[in-house]
């Protein structure tokens, strides 16, 4: 078997996606059973988020045993092994536990050989882009290969009576291998972050300002909260315009209409379905082209993007362009645009 590692000289290459994977807990979690303890009916839901179902996590499930089951699938899909890795990030704002990160036990878990670099970001639900981002960055001029994978159980962090929150978001993981592309890869990220909206969502308790303490628990200040209106006004303020002068910039266009501007995929975070219509709309992405999970995984954080990505990539064409999107706590945005390559020379 040639591996993608064999196939062009690290030096100069282009650096792209050469495998995906992701991971969603067996546990489905209907809109009944979100909908009765927060107060809200099935339709409802249905109508406000386009949501029909989300996975949580069972009771063994952690953050880093979902990123390392995608992981395998995502290694297993660009076909190369642990021993080529030289690099892994996870993107979470749900670890495991404050220390060890949890990429050190996602490592652990794969086996990696000692001395290969692991760390955590947290860019909340734009964590995934960012950690793509950076990792692309450091690839440049080194030998091997990156692990990128964003993995999140927010189920263990709603207030179940909270019908803002607890409605919307589902448990996953998804991964992938960067590596080099005879292809354009990774043509362009950009990051941004809106610390002024940093309260729009929060989990106020757990950390050095509000340690965690009987108090804090009975407050319910351990759980997730959302300024979910606000959200969806900074999107629409700041995601949409961002993305617009993003595509513009590098030769693309949402609608594939201009002459000579080549086709982009839509992969953005699954904030919320109805936002999500609105945002690709209000882009001029055709449906088609706008891909979604939200429907059967709900909100799945740091993971939506890669878990879309991941059920995307057998719809895409070498040479298609891809546009990730990630949105959230911070506020923060992240935005990558691919160039797709062709599946390894194993898969054929």
């Amino acid at each position: 078997m040639t591996s993608p590692s064999d196939a062009v000289p690290i030096a100069g290459a282009a650096v792209g996606v050469l495998g995906t994977g992701s991971c969603l807990p067996g546990n489905v979690v209907t809109n009944e059973e979100v909908g009765t303890p927060a107060g809200v009916t099935p339709e409802w839901i249905a109508q406000r988020t386009g949501i029909r179902a989300r996975r949580w996590a069972k009771p063994d499930d952690v953050t880093s045993s979902l990123a390392a089951t995608a992981a395998r699938t995502a290694l297993a899909d660009a076909g190369i092994g642990v021993g080529d890795l030289s690099l892994i990030v996870v993107a979470t704002s749900t670890p495991d536990s404050p220390q060890p990160p949890t990429a050190a036990v996602v490592a652990a878990e794969l086996g990696v050989p000692p001395g290969t670099p692991a760390f955590d970001m947290n860019a909340v639900c734009s964590g995934f882009v960012f950690a793509l981002a950076t990792a692309e960055r450091m690839l440049h001029g080194t030998p091997g290969h990156a692990l990128v994978v964003g993995a999140d159980i927010y189920s263990r962090i709603l207030d179940p009576a909270d019908r803002r929150t607890a409605i919307l978001f589902g448990d996953g993981a998804g991964a992938v291998v960067l590596g080099p592309v005879r292809r354009r890869g990774v043509i362009a990220t950009r990051l941004a972050s809106f610390p002024d909206h940093r309260d729009l969502i929060s989990v106020p308790a757990g950390g050095s300002r509000i340690p965690a303490s009987p108090e804090s628990l009975a407050d319910g200040l351990h759980y997730f909260t959302m300024d979910g209106r606000a959200v969806r006004a900074f999107v629409e303020d700041h995601v949409g315009p961002m993305v617009d002068d993003f595509l513009h910039e590098h030769g693309a266009s949402a609608s594939g209409e201009e002459s000579g501007a080549p086709r982009v995929h839509f992969v953005p975070h699954q904030a919320n379905g109805r936002m999500i219509e609105k945002l690709a709309a209000d882009l001029g992405f055709p449906p088609e082209r706008a891909h979604v999970t939200v429907r059967e995984y709900g909100n799945t954080g740091a993971a939506s993007v890669p878990v879309t990505l991941d059920h995307t990539a057998s719809r895409l064409a070498p040479g298609d362009l891809v546009l990730l999107a990630g949105f959230g706590g911070g506020m923060a945005a992240g935005l990558a645009l691919l160039e797709w390559e062709p599946r390894p020379t194993h898969h054929t």
